[in-house]
């Protein structure tokens, strides 16, 4: 009979599992820069700063064209909020997108300076000694020849050295190997990959990235203060700016005129003038898409464009108080632009806004423009008098009009006065100012940036695809030859060889093996 006390021991006499004992700080810390260094780590965090520049190409950035991301952000109220929380209009100086990029730095420099030293001192060693028995190699090849030993030795290291290979010599053995290029390849990979960080961090700190706009007939000097928008690097010199100037006298516009694709831009060229200091001579140039301007090292970018119309406002007694081109920006594809005046020189002050259409069409749906190109142009202006705020000392957008405080001007019968303009005409307020379209000018959007890393980032590139290449084709092997004396003067050659993946062997290996086998005997 079983004894029931031995089969229903209380769980407190069972001895109590054994844990692992707690890591100390040091060894914490070390274990966590392990994970940090390995390979895997840093294509994860390759692969997570790709993924993180995505949103930089969907979500226009305002360090790139500071209007698009603005007329984003209107065009989507409920987003912006958002997308300007994760930064999605700063892409790449946002924390997290700054985080990766480090992260990625550190892993790539504590992963490959270390393999780095391991290759070169495995570079400069001496081929591993010859097995002794080659037969049991995955590829091998056997032969005899009437010559003794060290001549067959001889002649196996002149062609073994024919062929690339690291010869070694020994007591009736030879060694040889090849191939280390193809570590060296993948060094070099990852190293460029390295110095290509190293780039795009130096044409950060260093470089600048700015945005004008430029109405025909206007210029603008490499300033500060002559910018839209301007976005420093933090090691860059204000103070030392290329002091070159552009303008621009013409900008031409071309787009489909029938088809499926009826108003598709096709062809965008301004014609400027810049001299690249104040006394050098001054040059032409025509900026296209892609066909930057380049002065003493910074590049003027072609990006958007737009119209400006050019409106005189006359006071009740026929003075000017104000004229000029005015940018209006578009917000579809037929280049509805929408716009602002602000007038200041008269009591109370003046304020415009409204849109402009550059083929204007009026139908059930109300006015629109029905193609992008001046066909019938035609400016409608809401007016509001007050108090504009421009003297506030509170920023305020020159393409907005803020209607806090303002009164909209009333027509005839108490309706809401709007001014429709078409080129030449004038119009006068119910207060007795007048207001006159003189023309349309085009206005462009021009990217100025200096990058010093450019240059550099495109040679680690380089130089990243020829390690790729490296360690794509090169294969990387060992050959080994032992012979023996036999009986009647002959000598036993047995040659062996071994690839370091299944990949880099095949029948490329065992080609070698045998062409070897019979090079310097008869095979067996």
């Amino acid at each position: 009979m079983v004894d029931q006390t031995l089969t229903s021991a209380p769980a407190r006499d069972q001895l109590p599992e054994r844990r692992p004992p707690a890591l100390k700080p040091f060894e914490l810390a070390r274990w966590a820069w392990r994970q940090l260094t390995s390979m895997r780590t840093a294509l994860v965090l390759l692969f997570l700063l790709a993924l993180a520049a995505v949103p930089g190409s969907l979500v226009p950035q305002t360090s790139i064209d500071a209007a698009r991301a603005a007329q984003f952000a209107e065009q989507h109220p409920d987003l912006a909020p958002w997308y300007d929380r994760f930064s999605l209009f700063a892409v790449y100086s946002s924390p997290w997108f700054a985080a990766t990029y480090l992260l990625l730095f550190v892993s790539l420099v504590g992963c490959v300076l270390p393999r780095s030293r391991a290759h070169l001192k495995a570079s400069l060693a001496r081929p591993p000694r010859a097995p002794r028995n080659l037969g049991r190699l995955p590829v091998h090849a056997s032969a005899t020849s009437d010559r003794t030993p060290a001549e067959v030795l001889e002649e196996a290291q002149v062609a073994l050295r024919a062929q690339r290979f690291r010869v070694d010599v020994g007591d009736g053995t030879l060694s040889a190997e090849k191939g280390y290029l193809r570590e060296t390849g993948n060094l070099v990979f990852h190293l460029s990959l390295l110095l290509l960080l190293l780039s795009v961090a130096l044409g950060h700190l260093l470089g600048y990235k700015a945005n004008v706009l430029l109405v025909e007939g206007e210029a603008f000097s490499n300033t500060v203060t002559a910018y839209d928008a301007w976005s420093p690097g933090p090691l860059t010199d204000e103070s030392s700016l290329a002091p070159f100037t552009v303008a621009l006298d013409d900008l031409k516009v071309s787009y489909q005129t029938d088809g499926q694709q009826r108003g598709a831009p096709r062809d965008f060229q301004a014609s400027v003038r810049y001299t690249s200091s104040p006394d050098a001579e001054e040059k032409s140039y025509d900026l296209r898409v892609n066909h930057p301007l380049k002065v003493d090292g910074v590049k003027v970018f072609l990006l958007g464009n737009g119209y400006a119309p050019v409106f005189t406002v006359r006071d009740r007694d026929g003075q000017v108080v104000s004229r000029g081109p005015v940018p209006f920006l578009p917000r579809d594809g037929n280049n509805t632009s929408l716009g602002v005046i602000k007038v200041t020189g008269t009591s109370p002050q003046i304020g415009f806004d409204g849109f402009f259409l550059p083929t204007a069409v009026i139908d059930q749906a109300g006015p629109h423009s029905v193609y992008p190109d001046l066909k019938l142009p035609r400016a409608f202006l809401s007016v509001f008098t007050g108090d504009l705020g421009v003297d506030s000392g509170t920023p305020q957008s020159v393409y907005s009009l803020d209607k806090k405080g303002l009164t909209q001007v009333l027509g005839k019968g108490g309706r809401k006065l709007v001014v429709g303009l078409a080129p030449g005409t004038t119009a006068t307020l119910p207060t007795g100012e007048t207001i006159t379209m003189d023309g349309v000018r085009r206005w462009t959007s021009l990217s100025i940036a200096r990058d010093p890393g450019a240059e550099p980032a495109l040679w680690s590139a380089l130089l990243a695809l020829a390690g790729l290449m490296l360690s794509l084709f090169v294969r990387r092997r060992r050959i080994w030859v032992r012979v023996e004396g036999a009986e009647g003067g002959r000598t036993l050659v047995q040659v062996g060889g071994l690839a370091r993946t299944e990949a880099e062997g095949g029948e490329g290996l065992t080609d070698e093996v045998r062409a070897l086998a019979e090079q310097i005997g008869t095979t067996t």
